[in-house]
């Protein structure tokens, strides 16, 4: 057995050795995680690509079937309808004579969010309501902001690889013993 002073002098090593060999696999798995959370960007980008038309007609479905059941519930999909009407100026999915064909209109005509003027209450009167319908304003809108969430989507891309780089080549040079255990 060795002396007591000798096994002094020899735990801080072990302790040290232990916090090295536990900082590399917090570094390892730290790495392994952005190279997941890159993948599945890669995945859903690429699935989002794919499947682009395929999205739009769920859109456009959904958005007809929102307006067949608007107000029946007072549901997240009306307000959804309304917010999207008042912010994009639009009237329906096509046009404004999509409401015709709903309960809504029957009842009482077409809603608050289709008027062109914000003082105004729901009637048939399709003059003072908006005309173009807000599928193609939506589709115009996502279209046309796709560079900036394509350059910013690289952007964050890149620096993933980048720190999956470096605590990749930190995490090697940590077993090739390149760093003095103190």
């Amino acid at each position: 057995m060795a002396s007591p002073s000798r096994r002094l002098q020899t735990k801080p090593v072990i302790t040290c050795f232990k916090s090295v060999l536990l900082i590399y696999t917090f570094i390892f798995w730290y790495a392994m995680f952005l190279t997941l959370i890159f993948l599945v960007e890669l995945v859903a980008a690429i699935v989002g690509f794919v499947f682009r038309h395929e999205i739009k007609n769920s859109f456009k479905n959904n958005y007809e079937k929102a307006l067949k059941q608007y107000n029946v519930t007072g549901d997240y999909r009306s307000d959804a309808v309304d917010k999207i009407q008042n912010t994009l100026h639009c009237c329906g999915v096509t046009d404004y004579r999509d409401w015709k064909n709903t309960n809504y209109y029957l009842e009482k005509g077409f809603p608050k969010s289709c008027c062109k003027l914000e003082d105004c209450s729901p009637q048939r009167d399709a003059d003072k309501v908006n005309n173009e319908g807000c599928f193609i304003k939506v589709m115009t809108i996502i279209e046309s902001e796709m560079g900036v969430v394509a350059g910013i989507s690289f952007g964050v891309a890149c620096f993933q690889l980048i720190g999956i780089f470096l605590a990749y080549c930190l995490s090697r040079a940590i077993t090739n013993n390149q760093y003095e255990i103190v």
